[in-house]
Formats: C-alpha cells, structure tokens, sequence
C-alpha cells in the first residue's frame, strides 16, 4: 500500500468489512468519512475513557491492544463500551498485514462485548513497525468509580493470576529459536499462550461486586513499578511479602535466559487490589476459577518494603520495563 490514508476500497474490505460486534449504547459508529462516535448513557452513568499505545513489540498488537486499554477501564470499575483504533503501518505494508491485525482487534472486542467504534489507517514512514493506538469508552454508575489512589491504610494488597504473563507471550513468540537452544518446545508453547490470561476483565467485575478501595492493572514495570504507583496515588505504606507474589515458572526460565528481572518485566493479565478484606476477595476470585493471592497491606505514612525472609528492601519509583533489554 502507498503512503497516506487507506484507499476505501482496503479500509471497507479489510477493516469495516470486520467490525461485526454491537452495543446498543453506540448511536454513530465507524464509517467512511466518519470522525467521530457517539455513545448514549443514562443519566446515572458517566463515561470512563482510556488511550494506550503497544509499542514493546509488532507481534499480536491487535490482541494486546484492545486487552490492555479494556484492562485499563475495567481497574476503575467500569464496563467496556467501544474502542477507537489508531494503526499506523510502515511503507511496504501489504493489505494482508492490516487486515490481520484488525482480526485480532476484532476477535478481541467480541470476547469482551465491545464495538469498535472508530479510528484512523495510515500508511506513514513515521514508523518503522505497525503502531496501534487504542481509546477505549466505558461506562460507570455515579459513584462506583473506582481508582488506583483509593487503597487506605489497613488495606490488604491482592494479587491476580501471576506476574510477567504479557512480557512472557511476548519473548516466546519473538525468541522462540533463541528460546529453544535451552528449553523443550512444550514449554515455549505453554508461554506463547500465556496470553489467553491478559484480560482482566473477569476479577475487576468480581472485584467491585466484592467491594475493593483501589484497583490497578500491572503493565509496564511490572509489579514492583505498579505497587509503587498504587502507594505513590494513594499516599500510603507498604508492606509486601516477595514470596507471596505470584510468578509462573515458565516466566522464571525466560527471564532467566534472557537476564531479565520477572518483577520488572510488563504483566497485563495481573490485577492488584485494596480491600478491606483480602481473604474474601482472593476466595471468591479463586471461586470463579482466577488465581489470586493476599501479597501484603497498606501502611500509614510513606514506607513501602518488600520482605523476603529476614531481607529486606525498598520499592523505588517504575524504572524501565526489563521486556527492552530483550526486543530491543
């Protein structure tokens, strides 16, 4: 394709001609010509709006990208509505690599009930690899928002699923050869598809129904940069047990292969949360058949450790994510 818009004939055959899930809630969505959407809300409602960028790698980035924007909006407690798609492809992209990234947006909006609403394709030589940015549009009951700078001292910290599955599924797929002069193939495979787990849309429903002060999805800088971000929003201490943290082993051996620090390494797929009652909320994901773990407690004042035994230290602000030192 050449540089510039997506001719119409590509953008209705490749990419609306896909765009098959609906919300009753969407009153204009994407069309050609289309710039903008429209969303109906009742009165009670507000919307919740989140943007990311997948920029850590050029593999699944239809996949990721709806996944972690939809993660994003459900830590706060609301319901994925629509998403707005930005794909910018470099020069030399041919119609089949756009159309299959739109699949994967599209396989990945209708797991969740979610319509793509809008966007923008362009052929640029901006860039060097495709780059999606996703917007995505929920909604929230007025006064059930919940966010990341909620959690009050005396708060038990929860974890679900495990750290460092996303950076995981990434290094399988991209170093796989690399991967196997080490570890047997059932194992890449295994990682590969640690990506069946990156949404988290399942516990942060769980999560408000239970009743949770904060919410806060893991991604880049895994979960020592998240729990630092949680503390730093909320003002508070704390104190967290290494060991209770949730890792795969798989996610062990990659990183280990690769020099790689798992607790640094992006994990979308691994929710952390503030509720009064840990316990209750960590049985009831595991009820529902997610994984989840009480890592530690909020403290008063500004004190945020990690305890490994008798070792101690201290959590830093998100330095950044060890998925780099590898695809980079």
């Amino acid at each position: 394709m050449e540089i510039g818009k997506i001719p119409e004939s590509v953008l209705k055959r490749s990419v609306l001609g896909q765009i098959r899930a609906r919300r009753g809630e969407v009153l204009l969505g994407a069309g050609v010509g289309e710039d903008c959407a429209a969303i109906r809300l009742c009165g009670d409602e507000v919307f919740v709006l989140s943007a990311d960028p997948v920029t850590g790698t050029s593999s699944d980035i239809g996949h990721l990208g709806i996944h972690i924007t939809l993660n994003d909006l459900a830590s706060s407690g609301a319901e994925p509505i629509g998403v707005i798609l930005t794909l910018l492809l470099p020069e030399g992209s041919g119609e089949p690599e756009l159309r299959e990234i739109v699949r994967q947006a599209e396989a990945a909006c209708e797991a969740a009930n979610v319509q793509v609403v809008g966007g923008h394709t362009e052929v640029t030589a901006a860039v060097r690899q495709p780059l999606l940015t996703v917007c995505g549009v929920g909604k929230a009951k007025a006064g059930k928002l919940v966010s990341t700078a909620g959690a009050r001292p005396g708060d038990d910290i929860v974890a679900s699923k495990w750290i460092g599955l996303e950076g995981t599924s990434i290094l399988a797929k991209e170093k796989e050869k690399e991967l196997l002069t080490r570890y047997p193939a059932f194992l890449i495979e295994e990682a590969k598809r640690f990506d069946r787990y990156l949404s988290v849309l399942p516990e942060a429903e769980i999560a408000v129904e239970t009743g949770v002060s904060a919410m806060h999805d893991v991604t880049e800088g895994g979960i020592f940069g998240a729990l630092w971000e949680l503390a730093e929003s909320s003002g508070i201490g704390l104190e967290i047990d290494f060991k209770k943290i949730p890792v795969k082993q798989e996610t062990v051996e990659i990183c280990e292969f690769f020099g790689l620090n798992p607790y640094g390494l992006v994990s979308s797929g691994c929710m952390l949360m503030a509720s009064a009652d840990g316990n209750r909320l960590a049985r009831g994901l595991e009820k529902a058949g997610i994984h989840a773990a009480v890592i530690g407690k909020a403290q008063e004042g500004k004190r945020r450790v990690l305890f490994n035994g008798e070792e101690e230290r201290f959590l830093g602000p998100p330095e950044p994510d060890e998925l780099y030192k590898a695809v980079r």
